[in-house]
């Protein structure tokens, strides 16, 4: 294990965070409860302004699937910092990184038959790129009417007002409706809560498709652009679909002639037990929003990548719908691609797909053992390092736990060693890719004492 660097000195900052806004934070709250302030890092450890080190187990925010201690990125961020900080690749210019970066993103997405890159600087940004691209696609080809877009209720898909308006969860959105027009939404294919009354997550997939293909006919399937989804849904509480479900999708799409967006901003590059979710469910969607670990998170970046139907329709173009109108300051910022360069290189040499499949399954196993022990655990679900346990008070009923019971299994777990992540009454583990088996021991023991204590 690396030495973790000197942390004194930093004491002074602790309830001095009131200069600025936290995002997915009431102001209020923030002022009531000062952060937690972290001042360094290394490999899968942070350490706060106090000198309390813990094991990160959110992975900062599902991104640094290879810790902290990547120097071979660290490096490719100083040497082209040296040999050039940035230049634009807006029309008739590009950076080396660009070129290079595009390339070896086209072999890694080519089994999700993806082959062009345009680059954003984060999610958010890339769900925007394909939302866009998607409306403009059916401009291309004469379907103008084709402007909506159907998501997942849980879903989420970043920030922007086009992302804002197919998320699929009420705290995203009721503070700034009203969003864009024409986004809808079906249950998602959740077996723990669904309104299908139902606990086969055969049936309720199969059951979602149906409302899939009742809201395309409902809406008119002429008047359709796209349909958006997270192969896991990751911020809507690791709600894992059936197997069958996101081929169901696949086929729906193309028999109305709807594109299939796949928001892989967290599960691209091996979080699930696989290189990306479409793959891990054998489907290849049409264009696939990316970013988090593209750079372990050591720089913003992203990347929207389009699949042979949407270039074809692009790169054939011979009026202006084709000229695409958008795009980003630091689309493409070189030293991001140098960034993403050595960091997929570093995540295929280390080939953390299949250390994140192994020790997935002891994730999953472990939290399994945590419901089973306690009744506090309504639920415990996810795939590769994506896990949730579901708070309740009431395991009959369901009933979801409060956050001051939420919280103190929050710190205790802090107080153990090891940093969760809580979203409402869902407790989210999303560690890096390069965890160890004893890794996973303690973040099982540590949300065990957690729970206990609550």
């Amino acid at each position: 294990m690396t030495e973790m660097p000197n942390v004194t000195g930093f004491e002074h900052l602790s309830g001095h965070d009131q200069s600025f806004w936290h995002p997915m934070t009431h102001p209020a709250e923030a002022k009531a409860n000062p952060a937690k302030i972290f001042v360094s890092a290394q490999d899968c450890e942070i350490t706060d302004n106090h000198g309390h080190t813990v094991l990160d187990a959110v992975g900062g925010l599902w991104n640094t699937n290879l810790g902290y201690s990547c120097e071979p990125i660290k490096k490719a961020i100083s040497d082209q910092l040296q040999q050039m900080p940035y230049y634009s690749s807006f029309r008739g210019t590009t950076t080396a990184p660009v070129v290079e970066l595009a390339a070896v993103l086209k072999d890694f997405f080519a089994p999700d038959g993806l082959s062009r890159a345009f680059f954003t600087s984060g999610g958010s940004d890339s769900v925007e790129t394909c939302l866009r691209l998607a409306r403009q696609y059916h401009k291309v080809r004469g379907d103008k009417d084709r402007y909506k877009f159907i998501g997942l209720k849980k879903g989420y898909h970043g920030t922007h007002f086009g992302g804002a308006s197919v998320n699929g969860n009420a705290n995203f959105r009721r503070n700034y409706e009203p969003l864009l027009p024409g986004a809808f939404h079906i249950p998602a294919p959740w077996t723990y809560r669904n309104p299908f009354n139902s606990d086969d997550p055969a049936e309720i997939a199969k059951l979602c498709i149906a409302m899939l293909e009742n809201e395309i006919q409902f809406q008119g399937p002429d008047t359709v652009a796209a349909f958006i989804m997270e192969p896991v849904l990751g911020a809507g509480g690791v709600i894992v679909p059936h197997a069958t479900f996101m081929p169901m999708v696949r086929e729906v799409c193309d028999k109305y002639g709807i594109l299939l967006i796949a928001d892989e901003v967290i599960t691209a590059f091996g979080r699930t037990g696989s290189w990306t979710g479409s793959r891990h469910w054998g489907v290849q969607p049409d264009m696939m929003a990316t970013a988090k670990a593209i750079s372990n998170a050591y720089f913003p970046l992203g990347a929207a990548m389009i699949g042979d139907k949407v270039i074809e329709a692009f790169e054939s173009n011979k009026d202006g719908f084709g000229a695409i109108g958008h795009g980003y300051t630091y689309s493409g910022h070189p030293v991001g691609c140098a960034a993403a360069l050595a960091c997929l290189a570093e995540t295929q040499r280390l080939d953390v797909v299949t250390n994140a499949a192994a020790r997935g399954a002891e994730l999953q196993a472990g939290l399994q053992t945590l419901k089973e022990k306690h009744e506090l655990v309504g639920d415990a679900r996810g795939v590769g390092l994506m896990g949730c346990l579901e708070l309740v008070s009431d395991q009959a009923e369901k009933t979801p736990a409060d956050k001051d019971t939420a919280n103190t299994v929050y710190e205790t777990a802090y107080q153990e060693g090891v940093i969760v992540r809580i979203s409402g009454n869902n407790l989210i583990i999303s560690p890096p890719l390069v965890v160890t088996p004893e890794d996973v021991e303690r973040i099982i023991k540590a949300v065990d004492a957690g729970l206990a204590a609550a």
